[in-house]
């Protein structure tokens, strides 16, 4: 009798509509910005909204990801080096012009780490004071964009790298720094 009782709650519980996989302010923060981006770009450039064709559509885009957002596209399988292929987890629902927070909730409960990733904290070219900044710091700005500093040795070095390549990578904040 005991357990037909703890099967009834057991039934109940499952049945009623829980909050573990709704997503909160500030979760899956990667997913949710590259998916609606990259929906948005599927929209723009005319892309049929078949499954097939929004996997290959999602692989090109992964190819040019940096940052979080490749490892996000690590996560389903959409870079060459990935273990797993859980792409069609995207692709799919897309094609039935599912919502991207709900795409990343079922993400998340496929693997908990997609919803991990979280953007660094950018810094502002236009005002923060170079000379002011760890060495790590200056580094992955030029990381960010892309670039490295080949036989920098000083932090005057990595310094002078950034300046040189400001108006290529953060023209706004080339020309507030021109401007002072």
């Amino acid at each position: 009798m005991c357990s037909l009782s703890g099967l009834w709650m057991a039934l109940a519980l499952a049945l009623l509509p829980g909050t573990s996989g709704v997503l909160k302010e500030g979760d899956c923060e990667v997913c949710v910005s590259f998916l609606d981006k990259f929906h948005q770009s599927l929209k723009e450039n005319d892309v049929k909204f078949t499954s097939a064709d929004i996997e290959k559509a999602i692989v090109k885009t992964c190819k040019d990801a940096k940052g979080k957002e490749n490892r996000f596209c690590y996560y389903i399988g959409a870079t060459s080096d990935a273990a797993t292929k859980i792409i069609n987890e995207v692709s799919k629902p897309l094609s039935y012009h599912v919502p991207v927070e709900k795409i990343c909730e079922k993400l998340k409960k496929k693997d908990g780490q997609i919803c991990e990733l979280k953007y660094d904290k950018q810094l502002d070219l236009t005002t923060v004071d170079l000379k002011k900044l760890k060495v790590k710091d200056l580094k992955k700005i030029l990381e960010e964009w892309g670039e490295s500093c080949k036989g920098c040795a000083e932090k005057s070095d990595f310094i002078r790298k950034i300046t040189e390549l400001m108006p290529k990578y953060a023209p706004a904040a080339a020309r507030a720094r021109t401007d002072l």
